[in-house]
C-alpha cells in the first residue's frame, strides 16, 4: 500500500515523543514548521500526512493517530491557502468594519461568523475605523489573501477600491446601507427613511423645537439630513445640529447636552445612538430636568439596555442579526453557485415609542 510509513508504527510513534536534550519535543531548529517535518517526524511520507490532512479516509486510523501526533508535537499549521489553490477557495470569508466597540455591528458580525461556519467557512476580521480612512488599505491587504468573498460596511468606497472590488470577481455583500448602487449585493436599510420617519414621528407628537446629535459617521450623517429636510418641509426650521466624533459614546451624550442647555434649549432630542441617547437622558436628570417634560429623547439602534433605563427609551430598532446572517446566507448561496433571489435586501427599521418621548 503506497501509504505505508518509512518506518514501523511502534517505533514512528516513539520517534514523537522522543526528546531533546532541552527537555523539549522534537521541533526544526529554526524557521516555519512545513509538512515535510511532521512527515519525518512521524516516519511517512509527505504526501500520507497531506491524506491525512484532507482525505483522512483513504488513511487507515493507525496512522492517521501517528500523523496526528506529529502534528500536535510539532505545532503545525496547515497552509490552507496553498491547498486551497488548485480548487480556487480559502474557505475564508473576510470581513470590513468600522469598529467592534458598537453592538450593532458586533452583533451583525457575530450572526456572520455563526452562519458562515454552518457551511465550514472561517471569517477573516478588518477595522476600517472612523471615518473609513484605512479601507484602502486594509483591503488592498485583505484581497492579497485571495478571500472567497467580502462582507463590507456601507455602499461608498473610493474609485479605487471599487475598481479593486470589482476586479477580484468574488462574491461582495455591502451591508448597513442601501443609499448608493451596491457592487455587487446589498443588505441593509434606508437612513434617509429612518430620517424621515423620526422627523415624521417627533412632528407627529407636537415637538417643533428639535436637536439632533450626529456622530461624525456618513451613515449618521445621512439620518439628519433626513431628519433637517423632512422637518423643514412641515415647517419646522428650528433644529440644531450637533456633530461629535465617531464612535459616539455616553460621555459625548452628557457633554452635547450640557453645551446645547446654555442657550436654553427645552424640546426634542435625536441622538444617533442608544449610547449617547442614555448620555442625554443622565445629564437632563442631574440637572432637575424632566424626561421627556423638558427635554424629550429618541436614540437609534435598540441596545439591550434601552427598555431597561429610567425612564425606557425610545429608539429606533435595527435588527442587526438579520443583517449579518441574511449577508452570509446571500454569499453562501453565491459561493455555491445557487440564484440568490434578492440581490438587495432592506430589513427596515422599528420606531420604538417608550417613556423619553
Amino acid at each position: 500500500m503506497s501509504d505505508t510509513p518509512t518506518l514501523p508504527p511502534r517505533k514512528a510513534a516513539k520517534a514523537i515523543t522522543a526528546k531533546t536534550g532541552t527537555g523539549r519535543g522534537v521541533r526544526p531548529s529554526s524557521g516555519r514548521v512545513t509538512l515535510g517535518d511532521v512527515a519525518k517526524l512521524a516516519g511517512v511520507s509527505a504526501m500520507t500526512v497531506s491524506r491525512v490532512i484532507n482525505r483522512p479516509e483513504s488513511v487507515t486510523p493507525e496512522i492517521q493517530t501517528i500523523v496526528r501526533k506529529a502534528i500536535a508535537e510539532t505545532g503545525y499549521v496547515p497552509n490552507l491557502l496553498a491547498g486551497g489553490l488548485a480548487s480556487s477557495r480559502t474557505r475564508l470569508v473576510a470581513a470590513v468594519v468600522p469598529t467592534l466597540t458598537h453592538v450593532l455591528f458586533s452583533g451583525a458580525i457575530q450572526a456572520l461568523t455563526d452562519r458562515l461556519a454552518m457551511d465550514g467557512y472561517q471569517m477573516l476580521l478588518g477595522l476600517s475605523g472612523y471615518p473609513s480612512e484605512r479601507e484602502d488599505n486594509l483591503l488592498h491587504a485583505i484581497l492579497s489573501r485571495c478571500p472567497d468573498a467580502l462582507y463590507l460596511t456601507g455602499t461608498t468606497h473610493s474609485p479605487e477600491t471599487r475598481r479593486q472590488l470589482r476586479a477580484a470577481r468574488i462574491p461582495i455583500v455591502e451591508t448597513w446601507d442601501l443609499s448608493h448602487k451596491p457592487i455587487d449585493m446589498a443588505v441593509g436599510f434606508s437612513h434617509q427613511a429612518v430620517g424621515r420617519g423620526i422627523a415624521e414621528y417627533l412632528h407627529a407628537r407636537g415637538y417643533r423645537r428639535v436637536a439632533v446629535f450626529s456622530a461624525e459617521d456618513e451613515r449618521a450623517t445621512i439620518r439628519r439630513d433626513g431628519i433637517v429636510d423632512t422637518l423643514g418641509a412641515l415647517g419646522v426650521t428650528d433644529v440644531t445640529c450637533v456633530t461629535t466624533p465617531a464612535p459616539s459614546s455616553l460621555a459625548m451624550g452628557r457633554d452635547a447636552l450640557g453645551r446645547l442647555l446654555t442657550g436654553g434649549f427645552r424640546g426634542a432630542i435625536h441622538c444617533s445612538s442608544d449610547s449617547m441617547a442614555h448620555g442625554v437622558v443622565l445629564e437632563a436628570q442631574a440637572r432637575g430636568l424632566s424626561v421627556p417634560g423638558d427635554i424629550a429623547v429618541i436614540g437609534f439602534g435598540d441596545l439591550d439596555f434601552a427598555a431597561y433605563m429610567s425612564p425606557p427609551l425610545s429608539t429606533v430598532r435595527i435588527d442587526r442579526f438579520a443583517i449579518g446572517r441574511l449577508a452570509a446566507e446571500a454569499l453562501l448561496d453565491r459561493l455555491a453557485d445557487k440564484p440568490v433571489a434578492q440581490k438587495v435586501v432592506d430589513v427596515g427599521f422599528e420606531i420604538v415609542e417608550r417613556a423619553t418621548t
